[in-house]
This record gives C-alpha cells, structure tokens and sequence, in this order.
C-alpha cells in the first residue's frame, strides 16, 4: 500500500505526524513537495521566505536521500491533478498530509481531500503544526477566544501535547519515481543576487533547527525574560522561520525545553515553572495567532474590530519608501528596517516600535506593513503577521489601544541603551556619543561634527516630529468616537 506524503509547511522527518502514518504502511512512501503560488490567494510568499524555502527544500532532500528516499518536486497551478498523476504512476493508494490553516489553504486542501477520495484513493489530513487544532478551544459561551490570557490558560490545563515522533532511519522507495523537477526549476532563487545577508545569517533545514533550539536552552533560556527585550543582545531563539517551514515542530520545542528545565532542577516545582516560562507562552502566541486566522479568516485584509475599517489613513508615499528604506531619522526606526532589508529577520520589540511608527507616527494603514514585512521576512508567516499588525493598529483581538503610541526616542534608550543595535545598522551615526544615538537632531552642533554627521546629508533629519505625529494620531482616533 504505497503513499503519497505531501508535504508544505512541515519539512522535517522527525515528528511529521502524515509521515509516520504512511511509514505504518507495508508499501513505498513518495514524499513530494508542490510550488504552487497561485493556489496561495493574495498571500504567495514573498521574496525572502522564497529563498528560505529553496534552501530548506535542498537541506530536505538531502536528508531523505542519506535515507533512501527522495524528494520529487513540481510546480504547478493545479495541486489536486498532480497529486492525482503522482499516485497513479507509483501506484499509491494513499495520500496523507499535515494540515494548514491559511483560509486559501483550508478551501484547498478541502476540494482536494473530496476529489482524491472520489478518485478511489485514500485521502488524510493531520495535525503537525500545532500544539492544539484551533477548534479545540472555547470560551465558556462556545465562541473563539479573543484575549489571549484565558486561551492561553486553557490550553495549559489540558494534558500535555503527545510525545514527539522520532526521525525515520529509512523510508521504503518506490521502484520506480514519478518524474520530478530540479529545484533550480521552482523558480524561487532572485534572478538577482540580493541575498548575502540572508545566507550570512541564516542556516535552513532541520539540522539546524534543532541546534539552534539546544544552543538556546543551554545559553539563552534563563536570561529570556529579559534579554527579549534587548535588541543589541542575541536574547531570543530565532526559531520563527524554521517553526513556519515546518523544519521543527512546537511539539518538539515543547518537550525539549520541559526536558532542559528538569534536568536543571532546583527552584520550586519544576514540573509547573517550566510550563510558565516566558518562552513557552511565546510558543502560546503563535498559537493564538493561528487560533485567531482560523476563526476569523478575513482579518488578513480586513481589521477585526469593523470600526478600524472607517480609519481616516493617510498615503504619502514618500513616507512609506522612508519607512522601508529605513530613512525616517529616527534611529531605532531605521535600525530595525535596515536589519529586516539585510537579514530577512527583525527582532520582536524592534517590529512593534515600526509598526506603531508607520500605523501612528505616518498614519499609514497596517495592511501596507504587513505586505512589506510579508516580503521581506524569511519567517513570514499570515497567522503571526496578521496578529501583530492588527495589534499594533489597535484594531485585532487582545490589541493594544490605539492611544498608546511608542515614543521611538524612549523606546530606544530603554531597549538600546548604549546604541549598540543602531551603531550595528545605522553606522553614520556610529560615532555619536550614548547621549545623543537616538536623537540626533537634538545633539551639539559640534557633537555632530565630531561623529562625521550632517543631518539632511549623511542622515536624514525626522520626517515627522513626535509630538505633532502623537497629536494627528489622536485626533484620527477621535474620528471613529464621533
């Protein structure tokens, strides 16, 4: 009983909940990745996820042939009919995957489901991207959640996710393989080379997934409370875009960190501490963002709260391409979108100070930030990024109020207190003392002489000031109250 495993967001061998399945068949397993952008809606992704999921495809098919497997490739406009082709020429009767929950995906995946099954084939679905299926949680009156702290508190009290599956050693091959494309033909490499930064920073695939997740427990779990915050510090785990490609599962990232904290020992009831740590109810957010999309399918274009969708925005271009050039003279700003352009990743705080800078600041809406972080970032990813936006804008689930507004200069000095992260990303304004790094339009004139630096030139003075943007921003909010 040979089976076809489509995989798409779940590029690893280990806890792959559709492999195991087909792996407890008797017959070969045909594991098959599909390109198809157009079966994506207004959502296929974006430049710099497309080079992640080059590289983690290759890191992929790497680890099935030291198996002796394969990974058949194809790009196409219509996934059911090739998926159909694929299991007609190995003979296959079976066809499983782990489940997406993008609302593209779910009408997707669903016509598929229904045309294989007519097809005489057997056609399953699994829960591989998540601690708990999104339908899994209520609210006492049988609706979504829309606070995170009572979601995040029901999933706790419910027993622990299972144990992860470990990684085949073998996956039996079929005797002869459909055809596949090269990855070279998927197309997903620039034509132009843009992407030193990225192949500097990141190392894809499910190798070194893991080892970032162990690096991180073993340096970087304690002190996460706080290091979180600190953008000039390596404080987080950086595993978002290895969680979105599936190259490791929250499964996974849930035991090994229960695993790490009993092993460590000490403190009071472990068993319980290690459930609150602070890094454990990240992995909570992510999946309340999910929680979120799956219920709420339009918030994607659309803000949650319908109030927002009368917001009187504005739409100056020039401060847009200011915003994602990273040239709005305001350093903290600039160093975050600098970051972004260069490395594909931009650390957590350092997104919510942009973001409120473009929604609050620029009074440009949220949809035009998360269409460039959707194709900038190599862990763009609909559930998180419609989450985050819609809560810098005031107008998602559990948001914070649109009056409250980042002041980008304070924001700075509390999380870049010696300017370390924009001496890193701004470098024209290395030279300036800790006084002056994130304020530079209000340094000495000989301060700024001394650090090479001629506002307007080398750096551009702010586009907007503070107080004035504060006030403009408050008084589109009292728009909606009237």
């Amino acid at each position: 009983m040979s089976t076809v495993i489509w995989l798409r967001q779940d590029l690893r061998l280990a806890d792959n909940p559709a492999l195991g399945q087909a792996l407890a068949g008797s017959g070969a397993v045909i594991p098959v990745y599909l390109h198809a952008p157009r079966e994506e809606g207004p959502w296929a992704l974006g430049g710099a996820a497309q080079w992640w999921l080059h590289h983690s495809l290759a890191a992929l098919q790497t680890d099935l042939r030291a198996r002796g497997s394969d990974l058949l490739l194809r790009a196409t406009a219509d996934s059911g009919a090739e998926l159909l082709d694929i299991a007609r020429s190995a003979g296959a009767t079976r066809v499983l995957w782990n489940r997406r929950y993008e609302p593209s995906a779910i009408a997707r995946d669903a016509a598929i489901k229904t045309r294989l099954r007519q097809q005489g084939l057997e056609a399953e679905s699994y829960n591989g991207s998540l601690l708990r299926e999104p339908w899994e949680l209520k609210t006492k009156t049988g609706g979504p959640y829309q606070v995170f702290t009572p979601f995040w508190r029901q999933c706790l009290s419910l027993s622990d996710p299972a144990e992860p599956l470990a990684a085949p050693h073998r996956l039996p091959a079929p005797q002869r393989w459909p055809r596949s494309a090269s990855l070279k033909e998927l197309g997903l490499l620039p034509s132009v080379d843009w992407a030193q930064g990225l192949r500097e920073t990141w190392e894809p695939g499910e190798a070194a997934a893991l080892t970032r997740l162990r690096t991180f427990l073993r340096h970087g779990l304690q002190a996460y409370p706080t290091a979180r915050d600190r953008p000039d510090l390596p404080g987080t785990s950086c595993l978002s875009p290895y969680l979105h490609f599936g190259e490791i599962s929250p499964r996974q990232i849930w035991n090994e960190v229960r695993l790490h904290v009993l092993a460590a020992g000490g403190g009071r009831g472990p068993d319980q501490a290690w459930r609150e740590h602070r890094f454990v109810t990240e992995i909570g957010w992510r999946e309340f963002g999910y929680h979120l999309l799956y219920h709420f399918p339009e918030t994607p274009q659309q803000p949650l709260r319908p109030a927002y969708a009368r917001f009187p925005w504005s739409s100056p271009a020039f401060h847009l391409r200011a915003w994602q050039h990273g040239r709005t003279g305001y350093p903290i700003v600039d160093a975050g979108m600098r970051q972004l352009w260069s490395s594909g990743w931009m650390h957590n705080r350092v997104r919510m100070i942009v973001a409120s800078f473009l929604v609050k600041h620029l009074l440009i809406d949220w949809i035009h930030g998360a269409r460039w972080f959707w194709d900038t970032l190599v862990d763009a990813d609909l559930a998180s990024n419609t989450k985050g936006w819609q809560w810098t804008a005031g107008c998602g689930a559990d948001a914070a109020p649109y009056f409250r507004i980042f002041n980008p200069i304070s924001q700075g000095r509390k999380f870049d207190a010696d300017g370390t992260y924009v001496r890193r990303w701004v470098p024209e304004l290395a030279r300036l003392s800790n006084d002056w790094i994130h304020e530079p339009w209000a340094a000495p004139d000989n301060e700024l002489r001394q650090a090479g630096v001629r506002l307007g030139h080398e750096y551009p003075e702010p586009i907007v000031t503070h107080a004035a943007a504060r006030n403009a921003a408050l008084a589109a909010l009292a728009t909606l109250k009237n």
